[in-house]
């Protein structure tokens, strides 16, 4: 983070830190597999598994930020933070943006960093772990390609993308996180002392994606777009679900 950081200063645009978020995860996991001794380490298997899921995920998203942004000025979200900040825009960026994603990166990890020491082979929980990352990461890359797709279709500029998975939840990626994260927890839960010290961060990555930054956030800044407001009555606000027809509307 502090390497972002130091890019977002150079270039000016602090939306650098949305690439550095998936990378972080994948440095949190590499360093953990390395430290615990690998595959020869007590994690053994389960180790290499949570490191290999980690990092597929985190380098995806990462990548795909990255190329979502390219040639954008800074995310709007930054711009308005940033201008209320009393002195130095950089270093307001760096403690309420940088460090505290840092710490959340390495709160969000703890089922990564917990379960490359637990003793055991994987088992059923983490036969179902991965089955649960595996479709958390196909539905969030296949919602993230469906709406690149959409948005390089001048026809639609000014429109609500509101088609393939966009139809069942308003946030197929947000989803997919909330999945991905989930499958990881059950991976590492095949120890109990795993799954005590890291419950936490499932339920912190859900509160992020759903009532934090994720979710809240961005609907709140979607809200005034024409049209929102008849795709938001119709479609699922988070778990998949088919559209309301009929006049019906959904809730949350």
């Amino acid at each position: 983070m502090l390497a972002a950081f130091a890019v977002g200063v150079r270039t000016g645009l602090h939306r650098v830190v949305d690439v550095a978020w998936g990378a972080a995860f994948a440095a949190v996991a590499l360093a953990t597999y390395g430290v615990s001794g690998g595959i020869s380490g007590a994690g053994g298997g389960r180790a290499l598994l949570l490191t290999v899921l980690t990092v597929v995920w985190g380098l995806r998203l990462a990548g795909h930020i990255a190329w979502r942004g390219r040639g954008h000025g800074e995310d709007p979200r930054y711009e308005r933070m940033l201008a209320r900040a009393p002195g130095s825009r950089n270093l307001y960026a760096l403690r309420t943006v940088y460090l505290l994603q840092a710490a959340l990166v390495w709160l969000v990890s703890l089922p990564v960093q917990a379960g490359a020491y637990a003793d055991g082979a994987p088992g059923g929980l983490a036969v179902a772990g991965t089955a649960l990352w595996l479709g958390g990461l196909l539905f969030e890359a296949v919602g993230d390609r469906q709406l690149a797709r959409f948005r390089a279709d001048s026809a639609n500029r000014g429109k609500i993308m509101d088609r393939g998975l966009w139809a069942w939840t308003r946030h197929p990626n947000y989803f997919g996180d909330f999945c991905v994260w989930w499958g990881i927890f059950l991976v590492a839960a095949g120890s109990a002392q795993a799954a005590a010290v890291s419950v936490v961060s499932p339920l912190v990555m859900s509160y992020l994606l759903i009532g934090g930054s994720g979710k809240r956030l961005l609907e709140r800044h979607m809200a005034d777009r024409p049209g929102y407001a008849e795709y938001r009555a119709r479609t699922s606000g988070f778990l998949p679900w088919p559209p309301a027809r009929g006049g019906r509307t959904r809730s949350g």
